[in-house]
């Protein structure tokens, strides 16, 4: 390859994926030399066969379309002689080139021998901070033309422009990056790699002078980082209390909202003047809540002080951060300056990057990572893997380079004053606002030193979430399988300790704590495995949870085993702490590769840490807040052991609630029931203030909800029976309805039996049923559904909320069961027994208000704006026909009207509401 080189780019449609018995419907080329299209080529193709109806509906082609089309045979010579001397390209080339050459090896033609490149590789290494691949969602994200998606010459045409796009961004980075992608793309597919390395021999030539804003570390290149220095104003207007101060302030930025207001003013009511310590705060979900808590958290917010933010995910830490404080900071006087904070392995530690470099690499998905990595480190300041959008954190290439914490960092190292996490702690010294989610709150009671300052401000936002991720966070566990594969890891050839003799050569007192070490992880090992033994044969086969009435049955045998288990833990954590000692004596003495090797050797020890703490749990903390779980697996034979915290909710026990002078709850649905303070209690702060804003929206005019007069009694249908209900209710509802449409599911197993028994008759009549855990991740099947007319997207758990798809892009929600968590489960029947033991109704005050907030959340997905208009259809007619159902109701807004109708009448009703 040369710059005199041609690029085919080829895109073919198909009957299907099969290339022995599909055939090609349209072929799209176009050739590019020297950076410019030079020609174009593109056929319908006679496939000699019926096209299914789905393939019609994506492309476009119909069977009467390709009717007086050549078939392949008429064209298989002009196609091989086009492409001759010519570098094939294509967007998924194995696909493409694969089921040409089946083609024309099928009419009699010689197959292609010609080079190859695939533009979903190269987007991968170069784009990497996208958030799909998919070549429609590329072409929207840099604005190439692409008029027919799945038509051959549309997607021929913007592949290429795809590829002149990527070249660019290629010859625009430095050399040294260049270099060392060049030496890692082997391994991708075909000969994308030696166009890679022919693209770098061409920036070689020209050698470049490195970009302003980079520097060169120890052979990375870097974007330079500095930290932003708080700017003090030291004049600071007051807070605008009343609604003509606000609108001043807004500077027309900001429209002013009645409810938005009174959220701000009590929020900094309590902040400023409150002596209580709690407060509760209901707000609806599209009035604008984080702006009115942050606006007033503003005027009080300094380095010293600042305002912790905490909410329920990753993605709204990231809108918090990029969408509310900038639209705030375009008027505010003193100014919200706000770091995201997540734990160290959400950071890349640029030493451990490095090392992966220098080792040879045989997987080819690590190379493509640690490619797209040298890439994004020329655009990061941060290094957040979450700006990584389509990763696997759980891949081995993420585990070996996250970040294990500055106390692992080697001041030897070139990139110890360049570390992320250390760049990460001086910009939360000169932030106001700390952005976290609440599994980083609740794991401030795990960790040793707290990461979170001391502050009289935390705002906890989507607060209803907070207990069970509390919960979530402290029942810790450890599988002994997983353990016995590190331990037999770290003790091979090549593993930990092999490399620790080598750096501890002249140290006889660590070299002893090692040996020891090494000793105690082997008896371990085979103690877990005969306590596997033993306990296999005690436990009835689907026993998981163990009462202390369970554990004083065990004999001898076993409770001498988990004795032995304690002491050996017992042991290990004394020689952890004897190896913390000799490390502090030698701070100053280590290279980087030794201290990579030392976090790897903590990871181990923190390991037994929490074993450790489990174990003494397990055996001996029977309080009826524990529940002590023994779970097996079908793909290994190892034992998980758990021990869940029913009490981890409980605020004021935990290590970070004394930590906050004031603490604000936001959320969209605090008070379900008539007790306004049972969330207060779920948390252990019962006499915490409640203040619930009023919705801005119309509710009664705005929305209806609609229940069949005839439906199946769903408790006593076969999983089959319900299924047949639901295909059948649902098609019925959704057949002639042409808008988007959200179904929710109270369960995977059924929504994948629903989905298999509809999506091909809908798939045939040109409308694609988008299904949770089929196609795609949760972002990437909101967006697509977000940008079609009349989608339909069957979700469960997590799109019962946090979806935000305001006007018509959302208007008719199905819940097609009440969603009621499932008693028989182990985890909700042991909680359900938590609850009896300490006398509290578990229907009453656990299940039916969690039902009631998950029905309020279905239907909040409809209204976003004065403007939505939406219906809710629910399928299960005890919402309307059982005393409990009256509770529920309770969960929708006052006067919305509640309709029961025949299911045929109630899509006419749907249609007709959402005319007018």
């Amino acid at each position: 390859m040369n710059q005199n080189t041609t690029y085919a780019v080829v895109d073919i449609e198909t009957t299907g994926t099969d290339p022995k018995v599909d055939r090609i419907i349209q072929i799209g080329c176009v050739l590019i030399r020297n950076g410019r299209l030079i020609n174009r080529f593109a056929t319908d193709i006679n496939p000699g066969r019926k096209i299914p109806k789905q393939i019609q509906n994506l492309t476009h082609i119909s069977n009467s379309r390709v009717q007086k089309a050549p078939y392949f045979e008429d064209v298989a010579f002009i196609i091989a002689d086009l492409l001759a001397d010519t570098v094939f390209v294509a967007h998924n080339i194995f696909f493409d080139y694969q089921f040409l050459n089946a083609e024309l090896k099928r009419c009699g033609v010689t197959p292609l021998k010609i080079p190859g490149i695939d533009t979903v590789e190269l987007a991968q290494i170069f784009l990497p901070e996208e958030s799909s691949f998919r070549l429609s969602d590329l072409a929207e994200s840099f604005g190439l033309q692409h008029d027919n998606p799945h038509q051959a010459d549309s997607d021929a045409e913007v592949t290429g422009a795809l590829l002149l796009y990527i070249e660019a961004v290629m010859r625009q980075l430095p050399l040294v990056t260049l270099k060392t992608i060049s030496e890692r793309a082997t391994l991708t597919a075909m000969q994308t790699g030696e166009y890679i390395a022919n693209i770098y021999l061409q920036q070689l030539k020209e050698n470049p002078p490195l970009a302003a804003g980079l520097e060169v570390i120890d052979g990375i290149a870097l974007r330079k980082k500095a930290v932003t220095l708080y700017e003090d104003t030291y004049y600071q207007t007051k807070y605008p209390q009343k609604k003509i101060q606000k609108e001043k302030l807004y500077q027309n930025e900001l429209s002013f909202r009645k409810e938005q207001a009174r959220l701000m003013n009590l929020v900094h009511q309590h902040f400023t003047q409150d002596e209580t310590k709690d407060l509760l705060i209901e707000a609806a979900t599209g009035m604008g809540k984080t702006i009115g808590y942050l606006l007033p958290a503003s005027f009080l917010a300094t380095p010293e002080k600042p305002v912790v933010v905490s909410t329920v995910s990753l993605l709204l830490q990231e809108q918090i951060m990029k969408k509310d404080i900038p639209l705030l900071n375009r008027f505010l006087e003193q100014k919200l300056q706000a770091v995201v904070v997540k734990s160290k392995r959400h950071y890349l530690d640029l030493a451990r990057f490095k090392q992966t470099l220098s080792k040879p690499v045989s997987q080819k998905q690590y190379a493509l990572y640690q490619m797209a990595v040298l890439v994004w480190l020329t655009k990061t300041t941060t290094g957040d893997f979450g700006e990584l959008n389509l990763i696997n954190l759980n891949h081995l290439f993420f585990q070996d380079v996250a970040h294990r914490g500055v106390n692992y960092l080697s001041k030897k190292s070139p990139f110890y004053q360049h570390d992320f996490l250390k760049f990460l702690n001086s910009q939360m010294q000169e932030s106001n606002c700390l952005i976290v989610n609440h599994a980083f709150l609740a794991q401030e009671s795990l960790r040793k030193e707290p990461l979170l300052p001391e502050s009289p401000y935390l705002i906890i936002d989507e607060a209803h979430h907070l207990p069970t991720i509390c919960e979530k966070i402290a029942a810790e566990s450890f599988n002994t399988f997983t353990f016995e594969k590190q331990v037999q890891l770290a003790l091979s050839e090549e593993g930990i300790f092999a490399k620790l003799d080598d750096w501890l050569a002249e140290e006889m007192a660590a070299k002893h704590f090692i040996a020891l070490l090494q000793e105690e992880l082997k008896e371990l090992v085979t103690s877990y495995e005969v306590l596997r033994d033993l306990l296999l044969h005690k436990l009835a086969p689907e026993q998981e949870i163990i009462t202390s009435a369970d554990f004083l049955k065990f004999d001898k045998k076993t409770l001498k085993c988990f004795k032995k288990i304690e002491l050996f833990l017992k042991e290990s954590s004394e020689i952890k702490a004897s190896w913390q000692q000799f490390l502090e004596k030698r701070e100053f003495a280590w290279s980087t590769a030794a201290q990579i090797d030392f976090a790897t050797l903590a990871d181990l020890l923190d390991e037994l840490e929490k074993q450790k703490r489990i174990m003494q749990r397990f055996c001996h903390d029977f309080a009826p807040r524990y529940t002590h779980w023994i779970l097996r697996s079908e793909k290994h034979p190892g034992l998980t052991f758990q021990v869940t915290d029913f009490n981890a909710a409980i605020l004021p026990q935990t290590k970070w609630y004394p930590r906050f002078e004031k603490i604000v709850y936001v959320g969209g649905a605090l008070k379900l029931t008539k007790d306004r303070n049972l969330f207060a209690k779920r948390l252990g702060i019962p006499t915490a203030s409640l203040k619930i804003v009023p919705a801005p929206f119309d509710y009664a005019n705005q929305t209806e909800i609609l229940v069949p007069t005839k439906a199946a009694y769903i408790p006593k249908l076969s999983p089959s029976e319900y299924s047949d209900f639901l295909a059948e209710n649902l098609t019925l509802l959704l057949k002639d309805f042409k808008r988007p449409a959200l179904v929710l599911f109270t369960s995977h197993d059924v929504l994948q039996k629903v989905y298999e028994k509809m999506h091909l008759t809908f798939l045939e009549n040109g409308r694609e049923i988008l299904a949770q855990g089929i196609g795609g991740s949760r972002d990437k099947l909101l967006k697509r559904f977000s940008q079609s007319n009349a989608g339909i997207l069957f979700g469960t758990d997590s799109f019962w909320e946090g979806i935000d798809l305001p006007g018509e892009q959302l208007e008719l929600v199905i819940v097609t069961r009440l969603p009621f968590e499932n008693p028989k489960r182990p985890f909700i029947h042991a909680r359900y027994e938590f609850l009896n033991a300490i006398g509290v109704d578990p229907f009453n005050e656990e299940s039916l208000p969690n039902a009631m907030l998950k029905l309020r959340q279905a239907y909040g997905r409809l209204i976003r704006s004065s403007t939505d208009r939406g219906v809710m259809v629910v399928l299960d007619r005890r919402f309307v026909n059982t005393t409990y159902g009256k509770k529920l109701r309770q969960a929708i807004p006052k006067k919305v009207t509640i309709s029961e109708k025949p299911i045929l009448e109630i899509a006419a009703e749907i249609t007709e509401f959402l005319k007018d």
